[in-house]
């Protein structure tokens, strides 16, 4: 198919339909541009390290699906398991032996796991978990930290990152004051915070829930020694450590990024973890886990109640099993670690030519950046980024065919299937926006 040549944006009718029946014209506020300004793309279909709009303009996908596609849109295995699977059915409402197979694959890398339930969102798995850690420990608050998103569950819309923060909302309408109460906001990466909400609240607190390499004010990652007495706090006061690697898990390593810290902190395990994203290669699927002694207190074991009517989904866990047997080949996290540095320092290099204060970070296939001279550490510090010439960056960006997160709050993800090209052109084509940028 030939891309649209008559200068009639076929997105912008789309979305005066999408406006009429979907608030915002948007299923999810991170798909808006309402932050940045003008239309959604709406996506024809994708390959690879691509997709296609409305107007069958190929843009380069440095989204890829929020996180998922870790191997590029349409990969072989994949589809060849999802085809399989739905061949054999949709859904059963019962047990697949699918099921098991990918829950062993999951175990087998994160040690801090002996068992696991499979759910279908990142929300309901991070919900999920501090009901689980408020039930097993019978207290009622939790921690978490500015600028980290969990979910769109009432008591963790509380300065929460993501489409939130792109909105400039400290919490949600429509969560009542007593459902937050208890839920403590602390700065991300404050030791001091950290130790005075401690003292004052640790024989109360059920949990503190965390993301490891936040995602969500774009990539700001907690550093060895906050987490390590996150670690500390939480065994000395008898409160779990909740990593929610949703985004992280699988995405930054093999092991997910508790493996990262525990090379530097000794003996370094959560006790509960939220994974999502690259465990559904694409498909809806997230899961929680821990020790055997905690999953026990869920139904129909405990007293912990949690269900799902399409947990498990057989081809959900197919596109799921299928992704994590493609990335747990010999040499692919160095590969795509290799890739997506060689895109940060890219960029880097290109913003300092043309005299653009920015700042860059990756780790494993996720990256973010800042019109900053310096790494944030925190939320308030994201915060000093100038929204005006970031948007000036996406629009260029995306003039050229390069298409990342619509806010500035977002991390990015570079797949298996991006290649050298892709890089170079990314890069050649961020320099000639910073170009612009630099003007006065």
């Amino acid at each position: 198919m030939t891309p649209n040549t008559d200068n009639t944006d076929l997105n912008i009718p789309l979305f005066e339909r999408a406006k009429a029946l979907i608030p915002g014209g948007v299923n999810s506020p991170v798909r808006a541009f309402k932050a940045v300004g003008g239309t959604p793309r709406f996506v024809k279909r994708a390959r690879g390290a691509y997709f296609w709009d409305a107007n069958d303009q190929r843009f380069i996908d440095y989204i890829g699906s929020w996180g998922p596609m870790i191997l590029g849109h349409g990969h072989p295995a994949v589809l060849e398991a999802v085809q399989q699977a739905a061949l054999e059915g949709l859904s059963f409402g019962a047990p697949t032996e699918r099921e098991l197979e990918l829950a062993e694959a999951i175990l087998h890398l994160l040690p801090s796991m002996q068992m696991i339930r499979l759910v279908s969102s990142g929300t309901e798995a991070g919900m999920s978990a501090i009901r689980l850690a408020r039930g097993a420990t019978g207290r009622s608050k939790l921690i978490k930290f500015e600028g980290c998103y969990h979910g769109h569950a009432d008591a963790l819309l509380v300065k929460a990152g993501s489409g939130l923060a792109t909105f400039g909302n400290a919490t949600s309408a429509g969560v009542p004051a007593e459902v937050v109460q208890h839920t403590l906001v602390l700065e991300y990466n404050s030791i001091e915070q950290l130790e005075r909400a401690f003292a004052l609240h640790g024989k109360e607190l059920a949990c503190l829930i965390i993301e490891p390499i936040a995602g969500n004010m774009n990539l700001v990652r907690a550093s060895v020694p906050f987490m390590r007495r996150c670690r500390e706090l939480c065994s000395e006061y008898g409160a779990l450590l909740v990593l929610d690697e949703v985004m992280t898990g699988f995405r930054v390593a093999p092991g997910g990024a508790q493996s990262l810290y525990a090379r530097d902190i000794p003996g370094f395990q959560p006790d509960l973890t939220v994974l999502g994203k690259v465990i559904g290669g694409g498909m809806p699927l997230a899961a929680f886990g821990g020790s055997r002694a905690l999953m026990e207190h869920l139904a129909p074991l405990g007293a912990v109640y949690q269900a799902g009517t399409l947990s498990g989904n057989p081809v959900a866990t197919a596109c799921g099993l299928a992704t994590l047997r493609a990335i747990g080949q010999p040499g692919f996290f160095a590969a795509l670690s290799a890739r997506t540095r060689a895109l940060v320092e890219g960029l880097r290099g290109a913003a300092a030519a043309e005299g653009v204060a920015f700042s860059a970070d990756s780790e494993g296939g996720m990256f973010g950046f800042f019109l900053l001279p310096a790494l944030p550490r925190n939320y308030a510090q994201v915060l000093q980024t100038d929204s005006a010439r970031f948007n000036q960056l996406f629009h260029g960006l995306l003039e050229r065919g390069i298409y990342i997160a619509p806010a500035l709050y977002e991390a990015g993800f570079v797949s298996a299937a991006h290649s050298d090209e892709d890089i170079a052109v990314t890069v050649a084509a961020a320099r000639e926006v910073f170009k612009t940028l630099a003007k006065p």
